[in-house]
């Protein structure tokens, strides 16, 4: 039997939340958006009660009215049309986008955008053209770990797994944790190699290493990118000159760890150059990221990442390829 998408159109909250809410609550008043979520299409009518609001200046993501009337804007579109953004998340694929009022110069109306959000059960046999579930998706326990390559802006997966030399591989990694409790996830090593399994003999070029450093960041543009979500984190990699041309897979060691207990040893720190080294969560505290240039070690017992504090996970992305453009 198949299941149903289910829909969901909610307002972005903010520190300001009471006062969005407020104007939410107003709005309601001048109109009304019913939303319809279908298999592979979406359906958004907007019924304004305003006879000073012209309905031709309604857009949804990039596309125009699919239909009109002095007091609605109907909008029956793909899910693939109108820069609508796709997150896949576990069993889920969330579309979102902006139903956007861009006003006219001589009107009294303030421009003002409310969002769509559409959600759909994944289907089984779906999995972006990059991800291979065999080396991209773990479980452990109520956990379940995911590494992919995305598009530039992380709203997506990347459509191609060959890089040019010079440009950036953008990376993220995530965690599903169901009932577990909150963790954040961090990525403790990295290593490029020429093989999907790590040998004693394999040719390696190290990316993270001493629990935490991206190292890479010290001789290239290689960063960790603002985080999102405590359940994600992404890495904007700096092509590299190792194995140009052949396949490269990129081994990871993911930890799924409390975040209250950062220190030494569990942190994602990059360099930022004539600034020195940055703790991505929380910069007041970059001092735990002295340590990149020594050692990085610290009191507390190893075995506790296999009790309440967290879960490391390997992870394997690719293959993917760099090319020298100049050759």
């Amino acid at each position: 039997m198949k299941s149903f998408p289910s829909c969901l159109a909610s307002v972005m909250m903010t520190s300001i939340g009471v006062l969005l809410l407020s104007l939410v609550a107003a709005m309601s008043v001048y109109a009304d958006m019913n939303l319809e979520c279908g298999p592979g299409f979406v359906t958004v009518v907007w019924t304004e009660h305003r006879a000073q609001v012209d309905t031709s200046l309604f857009r949804l993501g990039n596309c125009y009215p699919t239909s009109l009337s002095a007091r609605e804007a109907v909008f029956n579109v793909d899910v693939n049309d109108c820069h609508f953004k796709r997150l896949v998340t576990g069993n889920q694929m969330t579309y979102t986008n902006d139903l956007v009022y861009i006003s006219s110069p001589d009107s009294h109306i303030a421009p003002f955008t409310h969002p769509v959000v559409c959600v759909y059960e994944r289907p089984k046999d779906w999995y972006p053209m990059i991800y291979d579930p065999v080396f991209n998706t773990y479980g452990d326990g109520e956990l379940v770990f995911h590494i992919g390559l995305m598009n530039d802006d992380f709203s997506g997966p990347a459509e191609s797994t060959s890089f040019p030399l010079g440009s950036f591989i953008p990376v993220m990694a995530s965690v599903e944790q169901k009932t577990h409790q909150p963790l954040l996830l961090l990525l403790e090593e990295c290593v490029a190699s020429t093989t999907p399994e790590l040998q004693p003999g394999s040719r390696m070029f190290p990316i993270i290493t001493n629990k935490g450093c991206l190292m890479d960041s010290k001789v290239a543009r290689s960063r960790f990118e603002p985080r999102q979500k405590s359940s994600e984190i992404h890495l904007s990699l700096q092509t590299f000159r190792f194995a140009l041309g052949e396949e490269v897979f990129i081994h990871c060691q993911l930890v799924a760890w409390a975040p209250e207990l950062l220190d030494h040893t569990m942190k994602a720190c990059h360099y930022v150059k004539d600034y020195g080294w940055v703790l991505l969560d929380n910069p007041d505290y970059n001092n735990l990221c002295d340590c990149c240039e020594s050692s990085c070690k610290s009191r507390r017992r190893r075995s506790t990442i296999s009790g309440n504090h967290g879960i490391m996970q390997k992870a394997v992305l690719g293959p993917l390829t760099i090319t020298d453009v100049t050759s």
